[in-house]
């Protein structure tokens, strides 16, 4: 790869522009540090992708956007057909990934256990999967446009909220219990965290902004538990179909059971992202990390 142009493509149109900004400045900074021609690629609204691309004569791309068009197997896609191979899953098992009712019918599929759910039509949806219930969009990242719902005079808010965003409605039974993140490294179990908010909920802001929130690296998880997470972590990212670096994201419910909520495809590489952390117990620094993940890159078609 050494002797390749390198392009990092960040930013791009989505609610999460600003974290894909700071992911892929680090990335870029941290491919640069081993001795890489890597060069950033900022898309903006404004701007085609594909032009952009092409007029960086780049070779590889190291893919660091978030959220809608970025997670979903857009980019991916029309990386596939200008033929520059790329870090991270295929167009599929990105697209799968980033649509979660598509990922609750795998779970399902696969006895994956995740929290009971259902598509929002009526209060006939609701009554099915009972409160306190969360109400989220079913294509965004980073918890935007999710609540959580206690009470039925809440849902009209909840549902407008959600439906601000991209993909229909989801409605997942709400389990109180404690948040735990799963990283798979080249179809390997990389490492877990707990995650402390200071807040009742792991939302964007406690994600990004806030300073409060506690990382617990490894999850202190009992055996049992530490062994179904890792087991359901690994088992998501193969029924997706996915490469390279996933995080998955779980619950350790109260009564000790442990469920899936989702896979994402292209983990958060900031300062305060979820893999780097894990990355670094297991050994890794955050240029290893980058340098592991950009020698993966691939074409899936």
């Amino acid at each position: 790869m050494k002797d390749k142009r390198i392009g990092v493509i960040m930013g791009g149109p989505s609610s999460e522009r600003e974290v894909s900004l700071r992911t892929g400045g680090a990335v870029l900074q941290a491919l640069k540090n081993r001795g890489y021609d890597a060069v950033a690629i900022d898309w903006t609204a404004d701007r085609s992708l594909g032009e952009l691309v092409r007029t960086t004569r780049i070779e590889v791309a190291w893919i660091a956007l978030h959220g809608t068009w970025g997670e979903d197997g857009c980019v991916q896609g029309l990386l596939e057909c200008e033929r520059i191979p790329y870090t991270g899953s295929g167009v599929l098992a990105s697209a799968l990934g980033m649509d979660k009712v598509q990922s609750k019918r795998i779970f399902d599929h696969f006895a994956i256990a995740t929290p009971s759910w259902a598509l929002y039509r009526s209060q006939r949806d609701l009554d099915a999967v009972g409160l306190p219930v969360v109400v989220k969009p079913s294509r965004e990242g980073s918890s935007v446009g999710i609540t959580i719902v206690a009470d039925v005079a809440q849902l009209q808010a909840a549902l407008a909220a959600a439906q601000k965003y991209h993909g229909e409605v989801l409605l997942e039974r709400y389990i109180k219990g404690r948040d735990i993140s799963v990283a798979v490294l080249d179809d390997a179990v990389l490492g877990t965290v707990e995650i402390r908010p200071a807040v009742p909920f792991y939302d964007y802001e406690a994600k990004y902004q806030r300073k409060d929130t506690q990382y617990l690296v490894p999850a202190p998880l009992d055996e049992k538990s530490d062994a179904t997470a890792r087991d359901l972590a690994l088992r998501a990212h193969r029924a997706l179909g996915c490469a390279g670096a996933t995080r998955s994201d779980l619950l350790v419910g109260e009564d000790a059971r442990v469920w899936m909520l989702e896979v994402n495809t292209l983990p958060g590489m900031t300062a305060t992202s979820l893999l780097p952390k894990i990355a670094r117990h297991a050994g890794l620094s955050y240029d290893d990390l980058c340098e592991r993940i950009l020698l993966g890159a691939g074409l899936y078609a």
